[in-house]
């Protein structure tokens, strides 16, 4: 006797035989665990999405010029200077990232093995970390300010006193001072990635050590230096106290965030500071896509760290 209307072999799914809905979502990569993400996902939107999507509509919303017055007033009104901003900006970012960056790399370089005082060192290297913005601006002032140490040892010697604060040079060292431990860390991580087992076998084939840094290291190091790069140039891209404590904010160190905070809290107009704001923001993403095109091309493989 056959049942007919089932092929043989079919087993029909009814509700009953139907996976959880859990291990359906586990499948598509989906578990409990990316509820963990909730928090961090939250802190990005209040503290970060919501303040530029603001920010943006806010820029578009000036009283005269129309829908762009704000930007138009930015590029083109003479009290505002916002190209000469930009400029100016530029020329402190990138030198201070460039010397921080060279600057760590041979140091780093030679801190990759064990030897005795490396923790010691180490340490005084970051020490200017904690000092911070002001703290920094005030041993600059004390020391090389017009009544500062070494202005009092040059006028004892019949030397004229230097200019070295309260313009460019002053923001400059300012820049260098909080900027390297960061840029000198994070190249130190980066080349302690890096397989020595590479190196030695360069070595085993005649290499001297510029050949195995120029055809081995520098390649590998690529992607760390980019990225310190980028980073170390962002963070003195929004260069802000130290223009005004030991720069001259009215002239060569007037910078684009003194712009953004002249408007808001002088003048009073948070669209034009708001355009400032992300007029700084796009001018950063063009220089750190800039850098990771010149790293895309440099060095295309893996980093052949150890882990």
């Amino acid at each position: 006797m056959t049942i007919t209307g089932q092929r043989p072999g079919r087993v029909e799914q009814g509700p009953a035989n139907r996976p959880a809905l859990s291990h359906r979502l586990a499948e598509r990569g989906i578990d409990k665990l990316l509820l963990l993400m909730l928090p961090a996902l939250l802190f990005a939107l209040v503290l970060f999405v919501y303040p530029f999507v603001y920010g943006l509509g806010l820029s578009f919303q000036p009283k005269t010029g129309g829908l762009f017055g704000a930007y138009v007033k930015f590029f083109t009104d003479p009290s505002v200077r916002g190209l000469d901003s930009i400029w100016v900006t530029l020329q402190l970012a990138i030198p201070a990232a460039l010397i921080n960056v060279l600057a760590s790399v041979p140091i780093a370089y030679k801190m990759r093995g064990k030897f005795r005082g490396k923790r010691a060192l180490t340490t005084v290297l970051v020490i200017p970390i904690t000092l911070g913005t002001v703290l920094t601006a005030e041993g600059l002032l004390n020391f090389f300010g017009q009544r500062g140490w070494l202005n009092r040892f040059l006028g004892v010697l019949g030397f004229e006193p230097l200019q070295l604060v309260q313009n460019y040079w002053g923001v400059l060292w300012s820049l260098i001072i909080s900027g390297f431990p960061f840029a000198f860390l994070l190249i130190l991580s980066y080349l302690s990635g890096i397989d020595p087992s590479l190196e030695a076998a360069a070595r085993t084939l005649g290499a001297d050590w510029k050949q195995r840094f120029r055809r081995i290291t520098l390649p590998l190091l690529a992607p760390g230096l980019a990225i310190t790069f980028c980073l170390t140039f962002v963070l003195a891209f929004s260069v802000f106290p130290s223009a005004i404590l030991v720069g001259d904010p009215s002239g060569s160190t007037r910078v684009i965030a003194y712009v953004a905070y002249n408007a808001w809290g002088q003048q009073f107009d948070y669209p034009l500071a708001s355009a400032a704001a992300i007029v700084m923001g796009g001018v950063e993403l063009i220089v750190i896509v800039l850098v990771l095109i010149w790293r895309s091309r440099m060095y295309k493989g893996s980093t052949g760290g150890k882990g």
